[in-house]
């Protein structure tokens, strides 16, 4: 999700049907699959149970980037969600 200038994430307001609406929605999708593909990941690697501490260090950096867009798009939506009723 992009963020402003200040660092605080930016929304998007419309009723949801327009171009960048889709394409608000197609980046989330890919978000939310690379936060799906790195819970695959991590239990892979926690399977073999031979993860270095470089690994895990890198793992744990990527979801917590992870785990701050799926923040953030619950958020959107959540205040997308209200705005409607």
């Amino acid at each position: 999700m992009p963020t402003g200038a200040d660092g605080k994430p930016c929304y998007l307001v419309g009723d949801g049907t327009g171009p960048v609406s889709r394409l608000a929605d197609t980046g989330e999708s890919v978000q939310l699959a690379m936060a799906g593909d790195l819970l695959d990941h991590a239990a892979d690697m926690f399977a073999g149970r031979r993860v270095t501490p470089a690994q895990l260090w890198f793992l744990v950096a990527r979801m917590g980037e992870a785990l701050t867009d799926v923040r953030r798009i619950a958020e959107s939506r959540s205040r997308h969600s209200d705005s409607r009723q």
